[in-house]
């Protein structure tokens, strides 16, 4: 089975998207499951996890009735607000909310950490009893970071043991300057926590106009050396994706970018890892 670990949709008439502005003109639009099935499907993808673009409840709930109406979606990826007093009680109300044929469709959680000014936020006291409550509900933790903010993410992954985490877009390294000898140090120290996964997604965005499989090449190699073929995960990044080239454009890309590899350490890449990690 094949599953694309990281894809949105949104609607813009909700006006829950402060990030998302007229200035990216290729994705300045609504996206929905009707879009993207017929993309899965041209591309022999089975199923997909479907991530909050938005930091509130009411897009989670959104989402959630997305997933249980479109059987391609195999979980949701939610937000609350951690450091609310109630925070345990939201994380309940989207867990029922997802409910369906007797399993919850929430199957993690994700703060937008890279938007979040306080270097050390994941850090704060607040935020035990949220990452207490999704334990309880064996829920995972998408960590939504930039290159820079990898070392405070050591901290709470050796902080919260039994918290599955998950690096998203292999923490956004800038490949259009050049950086790598800082991420690369970084992504390789987190990667020495056996539990610790990372998304293979978001790198075409990252590498700017240029993009290429030479320039996202050492990359993903590095990518493979820390985590190997099986903490690593393939998602699309969909439809942000299209600010730098299309579904299939990436599909085909990251065939050559894994050529090297078994094909039964491809098919962990593509969707095993996706279905251990999130449950599925």
């Amino acid at each position: 089975m094949r599953v694309d670990a990281h894809q949105h949709f949104w609607q813009l008439s909700r006006g829950e998207y402060p990030w998302l502005s007229k200035d990216f003109s290729a994705i300045y639009r609504d996206f929905s499951a009707e879009q993207l099935q017929p993309l899965l499907v041209a591309n022999q993808i089975d199923k997909s996890i479907l991530v909050q673009a938005a930091a509130t409840l009411a897009e989670s709930q959104y989402l959630l009735d997305i997933a249980k109406a479109h059987d391609f979606v195999a979980g949701v990826v939610g937000w609350v607000d951690f450091e609310a007093a109630d925070v345990a009680s939201q994380i309940e109300l989207l867990y029922q909310h997802g409910h369906s044929n007797e399993q919850s469709l929430l199957k993690g959680l994700r703060p937008m950490v890279q938007d979040i000014a306080d270097p050390n936020w994941l850090l704060k006291p607040q935020l035990q009893a949220g990452i207490t409550s999704m334990c309880e509900r064996q829920l995972s933790f998408d960590a939504l970071v930039l290159a820079h903010q990898l070392p405070v993410l050591a901290k709470f992954i050796e902080k919260y043991p039994d918290l599955p985490v998950v690096i998203d877009h292999a923490a956004k390294p800038s490949i259009n300057s050049g950086e790598f000898k800082a991420w690369a140090r970084d992504i390789a120290l987190i990667a020495k926590n056996g539990k610790t996964f990372c998304k293979l997604s978001g790198l075409l965005t990252e590498a700017g106009d240029n993009f290429s499989v030479a320039s996202l090449q050492p990359y993903v190699d590095h990518l493979l050396y820390c985590f190997g073929d099986e903490r690593l995960v393939w998602g699309s990044d969909w439809p942000v994706l299209n600010l730098a080239a299309d579904y299939h454009r990436w599909c085909e890309m990251t065939e050559q970018l894994l050529q090297g590899l078994t094909k039964a350490q491809r098919a962990n890449i593509y969707g095993l890892n996706a279905i251990r990690f999130y449950r599925l």
